[in-house]
């Protein structure tokens, strides 16, 4: 199973962040305060590998305290979608009478008591078709009959009461109301099946043996449970629920443990965040080393007037102990260099009277060193991988980490190099971590990057939107959308641009599209750019002239404007060659003059045809709407305004950040390859290679 997406509901001081797509990783960014903790502890909560209590003085958020605390039931507060591998959901499909699709997503979610909750958004609903299905098989069984003429009185008499039974099962099927399609269905073929059958040599009754027989189909997916009320199938998704590992830089271990106080604190349940955070990794390591921190200390205790078998038995104990602790050493230590290839280091566990120590040797400094005295990333990442070790239970498999401002401490080439760290990581775990620093941040991926930001109610917001904050008005809206505005690049120094040519674009969802479409240009050999073109978006087209002037600094050239051939790029373009630009005015492109369409915007550059399907599997679709987007859309008008006007005519919610959500999935469907949106033979393609290599021309 894997994590597809998750919303938090109720919990501290979020009030509904909105659905969360989760990748593989996933970056919260936000100021201190923002509540981003309060994101990733639902998460925690749902299946925690290892405590992850739900606490309501502290989890329930606390203007509505006074109403949940006794409330039955008590709310939900977090659901999680997940995707399900092809093995799982056809092992699912032996135990139950569901099709595989049905299985292919799932939400799971979990009320303040505890309970889990699982919910099949695929799953097969009878609606009221099934009721056509019913009137043709016995239109088509009562025309059998009737056409069956002759036989002895006994065969006619039974023909008309087929024909009888049949008439007044048709007047169930016509007299059902709307929402109730499966009780008709139950009780016509209750009524059916009264019909005597079992006489031999009758033409009638073997006709109706075969209507009942195949009746029963129908009845049979009416009559079949939910897929949440099978306990069979909720028990396997239960089984097979990712683990979460939550982790913090509370939970750093010294070098040296004082076990009087680890015993003091490990029996505690009203500890504070940060030493409950360190007892929980003192724990795990006892737990890793397999040894009883009580056990510890009562071998360390030296005791007089003992006779010499106490004195044997003491002394075979405590090299039990060593020989325990040097088997764990070197376990923790091949572990851990298998895992972290940043150094070769040695790690040795001991334990001296009252205190357990920790001490640390690599190959460049042989001498053993405590682990406190080694550097603040060392000792995350040993407290760290010691509590994915040992919750995970040692094999890593289906955990999911939930990593709470990781590296923060670190120098800023360090936390890139963690990030890099984190992305060999997720190879087999996915990873969702906090962060407010741009070094950890992966520019060109923009897609996952999540802003965290406090609303105008005080209540923490979610949303793939990095500029949402700034439209909100506010006193501490400056400090909130800064960590979206140095995500973006935005604040670029000379040595991060010096192999790099910037292109100024309007937004995320322009960056998007415009990255793949350079990597699959290159990956084909059609442009070949002589430094990487970086596309920096500036937040709308009225953030062009200062992300300019910052960049010009570099190397005193004004980098490419692209901008959409709507109303607002048009009037910017027009006021940069009057005045910023005037010198340049080569370097002020529009995307319009590279599409079919007129007043063309970033969408526009790609197949009508193809965008659309992927637009239609986009978009929300209500029930009651019977028709697709690829089916409507034109070629004479901009996509964007298409998709406007189709979400507005089927009452259609488009949320916050749909446009950089849509890009990504493009950029996904790109990279893939295939060419299920652009291919060498679609009349967009020259034109895209055109554009490309007028950039690259306006950055030499």
């Amino acid at each position: 199973m894997k994590l597809k997406g998750f919303r938090v509901k109720e919990f501290r001081s979020v009030v509904d962040s909105g659905w969360i797509d989760a990748d593989q990783i996933t970056a919260l960014i936000g100021t201190n305060e923002s509540g981003k903790t309060n994101i990733l502890l639902p998460l925690w909560k749902l299946n925690p590998a290892v405590e992850g209590e739900i606490n309501l003085t502290e989890d329930l958020p606390r203007d509505k305290y006074h109403t949940y605390r006794s409330a039955n039931p008590k709310p939900v507060f977090i659901f999680a979608r997940y995707s399900l591998d092809d093995t799982e959901q056809h092992e699912m499909v032996e135990f139950t009478t569901h099709k595989v699709d049905e299985f292919s997503e799932i939400i799971v979610s979990k009320d303040f008591d505890g309970n889990l909750f699982f919910d099949f958004p695929l799953e097969y609903k009878i609606d009221d078709t099934i009721i056509e299905e019913g009137k043709k098989l016995l239109a088509e069984y009562k025309e059998k009959i009737t056409s069956s003429d002759g036989g002895t009185k006994a065969e006619q008499d039974r023909r008309q009461k087929a024909l009888d039974s049949i008439c007044s099962i048709e007047q169930i099927l016509c007299s059902f109301s709307k929402g109730n399609a499966s009780e008709s269905i139950i009780k016509a073929h209750t009524n059916l099946s009264k019909f005597e059958t079992e006489i031999k040599g009758s033409i009638c009754c073997a006709m109706m043996a075969e209507l009942i027989e195949r009746f029963s189909y129908l009845y049979k997916e009416c009559n079949k449970p939910s897929l949440s009320e099978n306990k069979d199938v909720c028990e396997y998704i239960k089984s097979r629920m990712p683990k979460y590992v939550y982790y913090s830089n509370y939970g750093n271990l010294d070098s040296q443990i004082y076990l009087p106080q680890v015993l003091d604190d490990i029996g505690k349940n009203n500890l504070g965040v940060k030493a409950a955070a360190k007892a929980r990794t003192l724990r795990t390591l006892f737990k890793f080393v397999q040894l009883n921190p009580k056990e510890i200390t009562d071998l360390g205790n030296e005791r007089t007037g003992l006779t010499q078998d106490q004195i044997e038995a003491i002394a075979n104990k405590k090299k039990e102990r060593e020989i325990l602790l040097s088997s764990a050493s070197s376990e923790f230590t091949k572990s851990f260099n298998e895992w972290w290839k940043q150094g070769n280091y040695t790690f040795e566990f001991q334990a001296d009277g009252n205190f357990f120590r920790i001490w640390v040797s690599d190959s460049i400094r042989p001498e053993r060193i405590e682990l406190e005295s080694r550097s603040t990333g060392l000792q995350w990442f040993f407290s760290f991988y010691l509590v994915f070790l040992v919750e995970s239970e040692l094999h890593h498999r289906n955990a999911i980490l939930l990593l709470d401002e990781p590296g923060v401490t670190l120098h800023p080439l360090a936390q890139k190099d963690l990030f890099m760290f984190f992305e060999n990581l997720a190879k087999n775990n996915q990873i969702m971590y906090t962060t407010h620093s741009p070094f950890m941040v992966d520019s060109n991926h923009l897609e996952r990057v999540r802003s965290v930001y406090v609303d105008s109610q005080g209540k923490t917001v979610v949303s793939p939107d990095l500029r949402a904050s700034e439209r909100l008005k506010g006193k501490n809206q400056p400090q909130s959308i800064y960590p979206a505005h140095a995500a973006l690049g935005l604040s670029v120094s000379d040595t991060l641009l010096v192999n790099c040519n910037p292109v100024l674009v309007e937004g995320e969802s322009d960056q998007l599209y415009l990255s793949a479409l350079k990597n699959w240009l290159i990956s084909k050999g059609k442009i070949t750019p002589l430094k990487e073109l970086v596309f920096i978006p500036t937040g709308g087209v009225k953030g062009i002239k200062a992300t300019s002037a910052i960049l010009s600094g570099v190397n005193e050239i004004k980098p490419p404007v692209l901008l959409d051939g709507d109303k607002p790029g048009m009037k910017m373009a027009s006021e940069l060659k009057n005045d910023f630009y005037a010198a340049n005015a080569d370097r002020i492109i529009m995307v319009s003059d590279y599409t079919q369409v007129q007043n063309g915007e970033i969408e526009d550059l790609f197949p009508k045809e193809k965008i659309s399907r992927i637009v239609t599997r986009f978009l929300p679709r209500p029930e009651e709407v019977d028709e697709e987007f690829e089916d409507i859309v034109e070629d004479t008008s901009p996509l964007c305004n298409q998709i406007e006007n189709f979400a507005q005519k089927h009452d259609i919610e488009l949320e916050k950040g749909w446009k950089v959500r849509l890009a990504a999935r493009v950029k996904a469907e790109i990279l893939k390859g295939t060419d299920k949106v652009l291919s060498e033979t679609d009349d967009e393609y020259e034109r895209i290679l055109n554009l490309f290599n007028k950039l690259c021309d306006s950055t030499q």
